[in-house]
This record gives C-alpha cells, structure tokens and sequence, in this order.
C-alpha cells in the first residue's frame, strides 16, 4: 500500500494539483504584468544557453541547481565547487558590465529577511529544479531539455513573484545587488536540493537516479555520443 511507487502516484498529484492552483493565483490574483515578463525573458534565456552550451557544462548557470544535482549525487564535489566559482564570477560580471552600459551603480534590492520570501523562493526554485530534473533523469535530448528547463524556470520565477522578486539564482541575487542570506541565498538552495532529490528519490527509474553523471543536463548529449560510436564499430 505505501510503496514506493504508490507514494510516488500520490504525490504526483498532490504536486501537480498544487503547483496548477498557486500559479492560477499568482496570475490571477495580483499584478504579475512585469514580473510575468521578467520570468519570460529568464525562461528563453535558459532554454537558448542550455540549447546552444548546455552539452559543454550540463547547463546549470545556478549554484543553487549545482547543489540540488551535487546532493543527488549526479556531480562530483571538485567539479560542483568550480561551476559556483564560475557562476558567481558570471553574476559579478554582468553587474559591472550593465552599470557600465547604463552609467549607473544599482541600489540594493534584496530587503531584509522576511520568512514568506524564503518560503517563495524556495518554492519557485523547486519548481524549476523538479522540472529540470525530469528532463534529465528521463534523458531527453538537448533540445527538450533546454524546451523543460527554460519552462520551469519560466513558471518558478511567477510561483515566487507574489512575494519575493523570483530569482531563484544565488548568482542572478549577487548581480542584481539583491544578496540577503537568508531568503535570496538560502531560498533557492533548499528549493533547488527539495526539487532534484524530490524527483530522484520518488518518480526516476531506480538504476537512472544512482547513475552518476560529471554533469546532469549533458547525460542525454554524452549517451548519444556513446550510441554513435557503437554504430560506427559494429560497421
């Protein structure tokens, strides 16, 4: 009665009822209008980067996700460590080069910490890591996996914006000078580690969710590249 697949069925649609209902709520129910358009520009941004470098990397671009696959044990530690690195450099970068553009410095909009924007960001970033981690565990290929990505990011990003900005992105937080520990930080970490071990440990097939990969994204691309080459032997 309460296997593991049983738990899994139940959850399912306790989640997929769940995630309907606060997004139908947030459009419905407040001013989404700039922050509908904020996740729509994210959303493309993600599912053009994971398209087009995402078999290089794996298509991460968020401590947060690098954390939630490196807990799933689907990166290595050393390799997790440098993608942050490298991510966070890419926040700080995108800052000095906007202030530039714009001849401007930015003033902090990160606040203080409130609970309810903790819980928001945790909740957007989950959607988006569950979405990406289906896409992955189902080894879809690049270009359905950046299509999931790009989407889940999308409708995470309006799940948190009736309370918090909907950044989701520890990195994305350190560029927009909205660097507060405990919900712009913290938020998308526990989102992002709920999200992809969420789906590991209750919807990926067994022998998939214990496989390691160097990186999660790229698992489709390097599987693809291993079946070409089986062919070419046996030719």
């Amino acid at each position: 009665m309460f296997g593991r697949r049983k738990v899994a069925t139940y959850v399912a649609e306790f989640l997929g009822t769940g995630a309907l209902t606060l997004l139908i709520l947030s459009v419905q129910r407040s001013t989404i209008g700039v922050p509908f358009f904020v996740a729509a520009a994210a959303g493309l941004t993600i599912a053009l980067m994971v398209f087009a470098i995402g078999n290089i990397s794996g298509g991460f671009f968020n401590p947060a996700l690098t954390l939630g696959f490196w807990t799933a044990r689907k990166i290595e530690s050393v390799t997790a460590v440098i993608y942050i690195a490298a991510q966070f450099l890419g926040g700080w970068g995108a800052y000095y080069l906007y202030t530039y553009l714009v001849k401007s410095s930015l003033q902090p909009v990160g606040g203080h910490f409130a609970g309810r924007i903790l819980v928001a960001e945790a909740v957007g970033t989950a959607i988006f890591s569950f979405g990406v981690a289906a896409a992955v565990y189902q080894g879809f290929s690049r270009a359905v996996t950046a299509s999931f990505a790009g989407l889940a990011l999308m409708i995470g990003v309006v799940a948190a914006s009736p309370a918090a900005i909907g950044l989701l992105n520890p990195a994305v937080a350190l560029g927009v000078r909205a660097w507060v520990w405990g919900t712009y930080v913290l938020g998308p970490v526990l989102g992002a580690i709920i999200g992809v071990n969420l789906y590991a440990l209750l919807f990926a097939e067994p022998e998939k969710a214990n496989a390691k990969a160097t990186s999660a994204t790229a698992a489709p691309a390097v599987r693809s590249s291993a079946k070409k080459k089986t062919s070419k032997a046996k030719k």
